[in-house]
């Protein structure tokens, strides 16, 4: 479990992979002497297993399922990521809950200053779209975000000064490939939906009554 509020960021060194899966390298100078082989790191919002510590690296071992769902394919030498470890307890809770299993992949439609802060717009495909909610929460490459606008293609974020310095956000390029996951509560409420459509003894669920009971 994490919550989208990114604490250090790294540097690919180098990416080992095929159709079947792989190996990612990472340098992160300010996190890695704190890990340990078998725990969790969310990298880009996508929650990996420590296999390999070393001084200021650490590895990570890639299944091919991985590598089809996120951004990971597209990674090189030098490609910049977002990382967070997992929540603890008393961690402070400063995002949403994210679990670093990633929905799908998005493409960077437009990064533009307002001022000091910035517009960040990520197009999402059509399958992801009903997990877009104007002012609701959604991870883009494990930031923790809010939905300002959406045009039924593309969901942009106001980004503050903060936000932009200290992950990858700084370093995006129109069309580059970013890791999404939806809001999990979200998930939870459409799937029990989709469950009892049609079910005389759920007859009376609605929406608004899950948003009176505080989903």
């Amino acid at each position: 479990m994490f919550t989208g509020i990114i604490e250090h960021l790294g540097t690919v060194e180098s990416l080992k992979a095929n159709s079947e899966g792989g190996r990612l390298k990472i340098h992160a100078p300010s996190v890695a002497t704190h890990l340990e082989v078998s725990k969790s790191i969310a990298v880009n919002g996508c929650c990996l297993t420590v296999v390999a510590v070393d001084g200021e690296r650490f590895s990570a071992d890639l299944s091919g399922e991985t590598l089809r769902k996120t951004s990971l394919s597209e990674w090189k030498a030098g490609t910049r990521v977002n990382l967070e470890q997992p929540l603890t307890a008393g961690k402070e809770f400063g995002g949403h809950f994210v679990l670093g299993h990633v929905d799908t992949i998005g493409r960077v439609a437009r990064l533009a200053p307002e001022g000091e802060n910035w517009w960040y717009g990520v197009e999402v495909p059509e399958s992801f779209a009903r997990h877009i909610v104007p002012q609701g929460s959604i991870t883009i490459d494990g930031i923790s975000l809010t939905v300002a606008r959406w045009n039924g293609r593309v969901a942009e974020v106001a980004v503050i000064p903060y936000t932009y310095e200290h992950t990858n956000i700084r370093n995006k390029q129109i069309a580059d490939a970013v890791n999404l996951e939806g809001d999990v509560v979200g998930k939870y409420v459409e799937r029990y939906l989709e469950t009892h459509t049609g079910n005389k003894s759920v007859s009376q669920l609605t929406i608004e009554n899950l948003v009176a009971q505080g989903f």
